[in-house]
């Protein structure tokens, strides 16, 4: 599903026109980034968690070359689904 029809879906369930709710999607997302950003994880109820994770630096083996390389740590966003959500796909 794209942006586009997935917008169009929920303006169709929620009643709204598409660019009203295309606008509370972008506002969402937005105050999403900006929790994820300063580190707070984030519940969705009967859906799961995202959250920031650090990696931790790495030895990598290049397969082609053989060549060791460090691989500097960095953040991942990770989602961790509802026991609701993993029942469904069971």
């Amino acid at each position: 599903m794209n942006n586009k029809s997935f917008i169009t879906e929920v303006a169709s369930q929620t009643g709204y026109t598409n660019k009203s709710t295309q606008e509370l999607v972008d506002s969402l997302i937005r105050i999403m980034t900006a929790q994820l950003e300063d580190g707070n994880s984030i519940l969705v109820p009967n859906f799961g968690t995202l959250e920031v994770k650090k990696k931790n630096e790495r030895i990598m083996v290049s397969p082609m070359t053989q060549q060791r390389m460090l691989v500097p740590p960095k953040l991942v966003v990770s989602f961790k689904p509802s026991t609701s959500v993993k029942d469904k796909f069971k």
